[in-house]
This record gives C-alpha cells, structure tokens and sequence, in this order.
C-alpha cells in the first residue's frame, strides 16, 4: 500500500514536472523566443447526429439500416443514417385508423342524436298541445255538470304532469347526448395525437446532413467494449452516432501552465505542425485564452489554461482529434 501511494506521489511529480519543462521557451528561427505547447484539431462548426428519440411506449430501439462511412465528404442534404421504419409507419397507420373511426363514431353519434332530438321535439309538441286542449276544456267547466268539470281538471294536470316530465326527460337526455360526444371527442384527439408522434416518429428515421462536411464516426460503449455502431445494429435512443465537421474551418485545443500564463495574450502568431504531418507547418494565432485555470486530474498541483489558436489556411490534413504541438511566439512586440 506505501509503496503505491509512493509510486502515485512520483508520477504525480513527474506529470508537473513534465508540463513545465514541456512549456519552456526556446528560442525560433528569426531570433525570438516560443513556447511549445501540445494540443488536438477540432472543428469551429460541426453537427451531432444521435439515434433520435421517440414518442409512444414501443420506441425503445431501432435497427440502423443505412450508416454513410467514416471519412466520407457529404453535402447538405446528403442522406447520413436511416433506421428501419416500417414498425413506425405500421403504427402510424394504426393510429390513422383508430383516429378515423372515432370521427365516423362521433359522425354516426351525432345522426342518430338528430333523429333522437327530433322525435323528443315531436313528443314535446304534442303534449304542449294536449296541454292547450285540456285548458280549453277547463275553460268551458262552469257550464258543464260538476263531474264533466273535475275529470277535465284532473286531464289537465295529467297533461301538465306529462309535459314536465317529458321536459326533463328530453334535457337529461340531451346532457347524456353530450357526455358521449365529448368522451368520444377525447379519444379521436388522443388517437390523433397518437397518429400525429407515430408520423414524427417516421420521420425522423432519415436524417440528412445539415452541412457539407466530413462524416466523423463517434465510439460509444456497447457490449463490454467501445466500438463505432454498424449498420444493422439495434442502438437506443439517445445514443451518438458521428459528426459532421466542417473540415474547411478548423482550430486548435490546447492547454497553457500557469508558469507560462504571463506571457501569453491573445494575438499571438503560433507555428502548428500536426504529429502525423511533422513536415507541414501551419500559421496560426491565439484567438481565446480562459482567464480561470483548470487542475490536472493527476495532480492538484497542476493548473493549466484553456487556449484557442485559429489556422491561417484550410487543409485537408486539418482533421478532427489529431495531436498537434504549437509553438507560440511569445518575442516582445
């Protein structure tokens, strides 16, 4: 156990040491002093592209059934992945269909309620009428016999009775009327938002590159291990897919120690040669210095400055990830 923790305390001394010495100035080629600093390439502009998420309760994954290779140059509007679509539009189908025959459903409804409506109209009127008829009778009892006088009263009342109770017959009915209308109402909406996502979700079974760029394939953790996903694969929502960088703009990612944050400023010109390229400088200058420092994850002792450096010229040698070492001059201006 000491001796690990003693290994961990000369690695960590070694990881400063080495950051310090690897920042130290030195003098260029015109008579000046630089720092050599090390960093990656990485794209101004790029577009991530993700296996898409779906709505509904059955997009838990889809199958990749087209992936465009790793290096290819793409236009906008190039096709970039496609995943299989048929259990989307097969739902989408589905959800039209349920949300048509809710519409017939309300349809239907809706006529016979008409119909209903009118026979109530015709029941109301005829006891309105058999109302009127027996007031007229009653109308007429002071000069009928007394017993011809109570049963004309007594047919009045029935008939009142009568048409209040088809009255309020007719308006619970009509209130139940609307009740069905209305819960068929939420299910045709509910369907038709159902049909609305399944359509989304067909949709978004191709996607296209919103720029011309660089397909740049990402690596993700999959079956114990990182790998790039391959067509034919069933990937979850959610999961990166690739890039697509704009290789025509690119800079350069590097980290500055705090030993050496005083004599940097942002304009300064910088040499940048890629590590796979030694033989191939670039021209470039400091565009963005972090003005708060960073600790290494080996060391605590280590802070460091995030630094953007621009590049003069585009290259097709400027790709994405690759290590890069800058020598900044940092000669008095």
């Amino acid at each position: 156990m000491v001796s690990s923790m003693r290994a961990v305390l000369r690695l960590s001394a070694f990881v400063t040491a080495l950051v310090v010495a690897g920042s130290a100035a030195r003098p260029s080629a015109n008579g000046g002093a630089t720092i050599r600093l090390h960093g990656s390439v990485e794209p101004i502009r790029s577009y991530p592209v993700f296996v898409p998420r779906l709505s509904g309760s059955n997009a838990n994954s889809v199958v990749i059934t087209h992936l465009a290779k790793a290096g290819t140059q793409v236009k906008k509007g190039d096709l970039l992945v496609e995943f299989d679509s048929q259990a989307q539009v097969k739902t989408a189908h589905d959800r039209e269909a349920e949300y048509r025959d809710f519409v017939e459903q309300i349809n239907k409804m809706r006529a016979d309620q008409v119909t209903a409506r009118a026979h109530d109209e015709a029941a109301l009127k005829q006891a309105e009428n058999a109302v009127k008829s027996a007031e007229i009778d009653v109308s007429t009892n002071q000069v009928r016999a007394r017993i011809d006088a109570e049963k004309n009263q007594l047919m009045l009342e029935e008939m009142r009775a009568h048409l209040t109770a088809l009255r309020r017959t007719s308006d619970l009915r009509r209130s139940a009327e609307a009740a069905d209308i209305r819960l068929l109402e939420i299910e045709r909406d509910r369907a038709n938002n159902a049909w609305t996502h399944a359509e989304q979700n067909a949709t978004k079974m191709r996607i296209v590159s919103p720029l011309d760029g660089l397909v740049v394939l990402k690596t993700t953790w999959k079956n114990g291990s990182f790998g790039e996903v391959q067509e034919g694969e069933d990937t979850r929502p959610g999961v990166p897919i690739m890039d697509v960088v704009d290789s025509t703009a690119m800079r350069i990612r590097a980290r500055i120690n705090q030993a050496d944050i005083e004599r940097m400023r942002v304009g300064q010109t910088a040499t940048i040669t890629l590590d796979s390229y030694p033989s191939r400088p670039f021209h470039g200058k400091l565009e963005q210095l972090s003005p708060i420092a960073t600790t290494s994850a080996l060391s605590a002792k280590v802070r460091t400055f995030l630094a953007i450096f621009s590049v003069a010229e585009p290259d097709p040698h400027l790709l994405p990830d690759l290590a890069a070492a800058i020598d900044v001059d940092i000669s008095p201006p």
